[in-house]
């Protein structure tokens, strides 16, 4: 009777694994940089891909008094930073919130951000609804997860 009950639970998390990896939207590798002591605010980076269009609405995290999404570009040498109020999630494509694009920002942190911590997210999709990500904290000058320190994209498997 035991081994029918774990042959069944074993094929039902195997089916639900397969499932899990087609149809849904996918949060890969949040990650953030540390901040010093004083630092008010700090930046959260994510790669978002979906099967379907969608839209980030909102962010939101404990350990900041506001989360935003950002937009960053160069302009005559000026760095600009706007608010956005939604970001499009276009159907099938990854989109990089990234070190000189888009990010998220905390601001009025709780507490500093500090290498090898981490901290949760919520993001609010329009159809995909909240989806909740631990955020791990990477040293100041990061590029990207794992500590990478060229500006390199990070590199990630489609299955």
């Amino acid at each position: 009777m035991l081994s029918k009950s774990v042959v069944f639970l074993t094929c039902f998390l195997i089916a639900n694994g397969a499932m899990g990896q087609t149809g849904q939207l996918e949060i890969n590798a949040p990650w953030a940089r540390a901040t010093p002591n004083q630092a008010q605010s700090g930046a959260a980076y994510l790669t978002i891909v979906s099967p379907t269009a969608d839209r980030l609405t909102g962010v939101s995290s404990p350990i900041a008094k506001k989360v935003e999404l950002h937009t960053m570009s160069m302009a005559g040498g000026v760095m600009r930073m706007r608010p956005l109020t939604a970001l499009d999630i276009p159907a099938g494509h990854d989109v990089t919130l990234g070190p000189g694009g888009a990010h998220i920002m905390l601001l009025g942190l709780t507490q500093p951000l500090r290498e090898g911590q981490s901290f949760p997210l919520t993001l609010s999709f329009e159809h995909a609804g909240p989806r909740q990500v631990t955020v791990v904290i990477e040293k100041a000058g990061a590029m990207g997860p794992g500590g990478q320190a060229t500006g390199s994209p990070p590199m990630h498997m489609h299955h």
